[in-house]
């Protein structure tokens, strides 16, 4: 593998608290301080002029379908989106088909990843068997097999005792729980967030307080067996309130939003668009600038995807029977500067720390850094290219985005996993 030489770049490391214009050296799959000349002679150069390079991104919340349901997406598919939108380390959920609730199916998972994968992918397992809510999976197992959290996503525990069970073992084992705060009684054929707009349309409401009851209950469990609980797609104004208080008693909760959350509200459902179906639902403007307040104030810790991909056939159905969620890795950076950045006057160091040390830090994964030594991932990127993201010429294997056909600021440029460019995007012009 060549040496790599990345020149003229504005270079942000929120780990090391790095922001100044310099080069990256990178040698052997790392990152190191200077390059010999003999080194720099044969190293390939990148002219980064006008670009950020910053420690490749991470998400720790995707959906990459395999096994069981490699129609939507795949390993292979899915990691050369998420190296598309600049991350070099994703963690993928397992409700899969079988879902990943023992060791077995979890190195289907990592053998996969081996073999087709051109970033990192760590697993999760789930926290009950077959992700029904009724006794728990084998944790232990779980972990000796490469886990790093246990979660249902997708189907939150519902029993406050089990639950709590979970807790005592994740908390015996090292691992963090992640949870899709959910309370399904309040729920049931809903479609939408529950408000004026779910009203107009006739279509069945979705409460804040379905999210806001269990964000409560895994604060409560959290504090009460002293587990690490991640809350999920936070979507709710309430929620936010909730994790604050819980943090400044020194809970041990941490929370993730998403940008299709801190950027769109419910009244884009006015057309019965399923592409803005979602779980949870997109709610008011209210939710959404709380919850742009929170990544502010460090309530919610990070930025993640939900990375959610479906068939074409599968979402062109009645609202009411259309699957929840979308494609999120592609436009996830855009998305980021354009709202946060550029919208909300967040520092841009900062947004970057959102999408890289803070996710990495959350499930304890070797990444979100710069220093020497470190595995050579970095993201370069343009803040200030527009271009039009089409969804059916992305890498995923399915095309359910809300911003299919928008014109986007920002661009991933190029993107370099163990010291292996693993994506490039010519400059226009």
């Amino acid at each position: 593998m060549p040496a790599l030489w990345i020149q003229n770049a504005r270079v942000i490391d929120p780990a090391a608290k790095r922001d100044a214009a310099g080069d990256l050296f990178i040698d052997n799959g790392r990152i190191v301080t200077s390059l010999s000349a003999a080194a720099r002679k044969r190293a390939r150069k990148i002219d980064a002029g006008g670009l950020v390079a910053c420690p490749g991104l991470v998400d720790i919340h995707v959906h990459f379908r395999e096994p069981g349901q490699t129609h939507k997406e795949t390993i292979a598919t899915g990691s050369r989106a998420a190296a598309a939108g600049g991350f070099t380390t994703v963690v993928c959920m397992p409700n899969t088909s079988p879902p990943a609730d023992n060791a077995g199916t979890i190195q289907f998972i990592k053998d996969a990843v081996q073999r087709d994968a051109v970033v990192k992918v760590y697993p999760t397992g789930c926290i009950t068997a077959g992700m029904k809510g009724q006794a728990l999976a084998p944790i232990g197992s779980l972990k000796r097999a490469g886990v790093v959290a246990i979660t249902d996503d997708g189907d939150c525990v519902q029993s406050n005792e089990l639950m709590r069970r979970a807790l005592e073992y994740a908390k015996m084992f090292d691992l963090p729980v992640m949870d899709h705060c959910q309370d399904a009684s309040m729920t049931q054929g809903a479609v939408m967030n529950e408000g004026v707009m779910s009203t107009r349309l006739g279509l069945r409401g979705w409460p804040n307080a379905a999210e806001d009851l269990i964000v409560a209950r895994n604060a409560i469990l959290s504090e009460y067996t002293g587990a690490h609980v991640h809350m999920q797609h936070i979507s709710s104004k309430f929620s936010v309130d909730i994790l604050r208080r819980a943090k400044a008693r020194g809970v041990r909760v941490t929370a993730e939003a998403t940008p299709h959350h801190f950027a769109l509200t419910d009244d884009l459902l006015s057309g019965y668009d399923t592409h803005f179906k979602m779980n949870p639902p997109l709610r008011t403007e209210a939710d959404r600038l709380e919850l742009i307040e929170g990544l502010r104030d460090g309530t919610l810790d990070c930025i993640a995807t939900d990375h959610a991909p479906h068939t074409d056939y599968e979402k062109d159905k009645e609202f009411d029977f259309a699957p929840n969620g979308i494609l999120g890795l592609e436009t996830a950076l855009a998305v980021s500067l354009e709202i946060l950045v550029r919208k909300s006057r967040f520092k841009l160091p900062t947004v970057v720390d959102l999408l890289t040390r803070k996710p990495a830090q959350i499930l304890r994964l070797p990444a979100g850094t710069l220093a020497e030594g470190a595995a050579a991932d970095v993201c370069l990127f343009d803040p200030e290219e527009s271009w039009v993201y089409d969804a059916k010429k992305g890498y995923s294997k399915s095309i359910n985005s809300p911003w299919h056909g928008q014109t986007l600021r920002g661009r991933v440029r190029a993107t370099i996993a163990d010291g292996k460019v693993v994506h490039e995007t010519p400059r226009s012009g």
